[in-house]
């Protein structure tokens, strides 16, 4: 199906805080989330490439030991392999892009 509405995918709780909808293609991930403030993203890496762009809210975000306070409008770039963190300051929506497609999130 090549249309969505992202308020009818289903929401999954993939860490604490963090409730994500997901729209797979065959090479992206488009992650769809809603943080609650003060929700912890622990530091991980992945073969992914991934950009970040915060819609709503303010986010703290270190990638590679640089840590940025991003608000609504920013955008993040984190590399394949990059590792990276990162915790909500307020109630946030961000989306985030990866390449290639998280089969995780599936």
């Amino acid at each position: 199906m090549p249309y969505y509405e992202i308020e009818n995918l289903e929401k999954k709780e993939v860490f604490p805080g963090f409730k994500g909808r997901f729209i797979h293609s065959e090479q992206v991930t488009i992650a769809h989330w809603d943080i609650d403030a003060d929700a912890a993203l622990p530091e991980h890496s992945h073969p992914h490439e991934q950009i970040a762009l915060v819609n709503q809210g303010t986010f703290e975000l270190t990638i590679d030991g640089e840590t940025k306070v991003l608000e609504a409008g920013q955008v993040a770039v984190i590399p394949s392999q990059a590792v990276h963190s990162g915790k909500a300051i307020t109630d946030c929506q961000i989306t985030d892009v990866f390449q290639p497609v998280r089969e995780d999130y599936q």
